[in-house]
């Protein structure tokens, strides 16, 4: 509870002062251990007989093969592999099969490679989607959906996309290797981190935002020191819930652009390159957004220079890689990106202008731990 008199975790920001708009639609969440035996329960409450399973290769195969299983005759077709991005060519296959079997609605097991496949499917048909997701990428709460073709990803909205139900099972994340638990943790971070600065975001994904950070942070250094932490893994989970419902309600701002320009450029891994832009993104936006970014400081405890260098440190303390550089791109390529960005039209707390784009992206390239201060 806030005192009397004092400022609660959206004071300063002008929300309650100038006014908001509240327009939070949602999933259908189940989160549980051991959720994932609720699906053929979920897939029948959406009225579902013909469902196209997306996901389930490599690591999840024996998990895939489970649900299916208990999906029985439910299952119209299947597709195991998912690329990272997803390319236009893999979009427009899934649509056709999904044509040919008569899907009602679709399954997705994985992480934000799979989701999005689904959604992909789901915005050119309209079918609804049921997310079992097994990474903290957020994207099944959202309404947003991306597909790269030409070396170029293309973003958007559509409420079609939305999964209409989302199950959690902490179960799934056991698995997850440290390195890739690190990388989408940090991912999780950056929704937190862009629906808090935003300045059209209302007072309570404020709240979502800022309580899944602290959850993430907290949950996050034990769940990949010690993969089968249950407990460390249901809070970094739960951070990620909160996430990806953030940012479902709020706008994407100068770190999601520049990430998505990296990722259909150069198909920089996905996790790994918003783990390595968050800090330098929230050091570009911090004179503009102070006020907003305060109650993020306030719950990842930070020191004297803020979120910023709280993440960079939590991300060294992680394991996950530092700069973009360390991810394979080149400074020509580095440049050529800010070029990009700086030509683009972002909604952002600070502008973005050719300038501020290459000193954005020569920090991020260069991987230093943000100035305090």
């Amino acid at each position: 509870m806030t005192a009397a008199g004092s400022r609660g975790p959206g004071s300063g920001a002008g929300t309650a002062a100038d006014g908001f708009v509240h327009d939070l639609p949602g999933a259908r969440v189940v989160f549980a251990a051991g959720a994932r035996h609720r699906l053929p329960e979920e897939t029948a409450r959406l009225g579902l007989r013909r469902v196209l399973f997306v996901g389930g290769d490599g690591p999840l195969r024996r998990t895939a093969g489970e649900l299916v299983a208990a999906l029985g005759g439910t299952v119209a077709a299947r597709i195991d592999e998912v690329v990272q991005h997803v390319p236009a060519a893999e979009a427009a296959a899934a649509v056709r099969t999904a044509r040919r079997c008569g899907a009602d609605g679709l399954v997705a097991l994985g992480g934000g490679s799979a989701t999005g496949l689904a959604k992909a499917v789901a915005l050119e048909m309209g079918l609804p989607v049921l997310a079992v997701p097994t990474t903290y990428a957020g994207s099944e709460m959202t309404d947003i959906w991306g597909r790269t073709d030409d070396h170029a990803k293309t973003t958007g909205r559509d409420p079609r996309v939305r999964p209409r139900t989302v199950i959690y099972d902490v179960e799934l994340t056991l698995g997850m290797p440290a390195a890739l638990t690190a990388a989408s943790g940090l991912n999780a971070l950056a929704h937190c981190a862009e629906a808090a600065y935003d300045p059209a975001a209302g007072p309570v994904v404020r709240l979502l935002a800022v309580e899944g950070a602290r959850a993430l942070a907290a949950g996050l250094p034990d769940a990949v020191a010690r993969g089968r932490d249950l407990a460390a893994r249901a809070e970094t989970l739960y951070g990620a819930w909160l996430a990806g419902t953030a940012l479902g309600a709020a706008r994407m701002g100068v770190h999601h652009s520049l990430c998505h320009l990296l990722g259909g450029a150069f198909a920089l891994p996905h996790a790994e390159t918003h783990a390595v832009v968050l800090p330098h993104a929230i050091a570009f936006n911090r004179q503009a957004a102070r006020a907003a970014l305060a109650p993020l400081d306030r719950a990842l405890g930070a020191g004297p220079g803020g979120s910023a260098a709280a993440l960079w440190d939590l991300g060294r303390r992680v394991g996950v890689p530092r700069s973009l550089a360390e991810l394979g791109l080149s400074r020509e390529d580095a440049l050529r990106t800010a070029e990009a960005l700086g030509a683009r039209a972002v909604t952002n707390p600070r502008p973005v202008g050719p300038g501020d784009a290459r000193e954005l992206v020569l920090a991020a390239y260069h991987g230093l731990r943000p100035a305090t201060g």
